[in-house]
């Protein structure tokens, strides 16, 4: 199963970018939405890792592990998700002719 270290890893990094962008914006607003979108990366680590980390074990110890990575991931996922959405909508009633091109 080499599909799941590779979708941990480019969650970490794509985790990683949103956070270094928020330091380069002076924007509030762009601030926030990079760090909702990194908040469905930290939840897409989470989940993967919680799913790998049980087919790698497959222990009880691992499946109660990875139950809660995998709640926290969630959480962390649809948090993102409507955060991402709601600043990507007020990006657009903010700035309405930087949004149609």
């Amino acid at each position: 199963m080499i599909i799941f270290p590779i979708l941990i890893t480019l969650s970490a990094v794509f985790w990683i970018y949103y956070k270094v962008a928020i330091l380069k914006t002076r924007d509030g607003l762009k601030q926030r939405y990079f760090n909702a979108k990194s908040r469905v990366s930290l939840g897409g680590f989470l989940i993967f890792f919680a799913i790998n980390e049980y087919l790698f074990y497959q222990t009880q110890i691992a499946l109660w592990i990875g139950l809660v990575f995998l709640v926290f991931g969630i959480i962390q996922l649809n948090t993102g998700v409507k955060e991402t959405k709601h600043y990507r909508n007020e990006w657009k009633r903010l700035n309405p002719t930087e949004a149609d091109q």
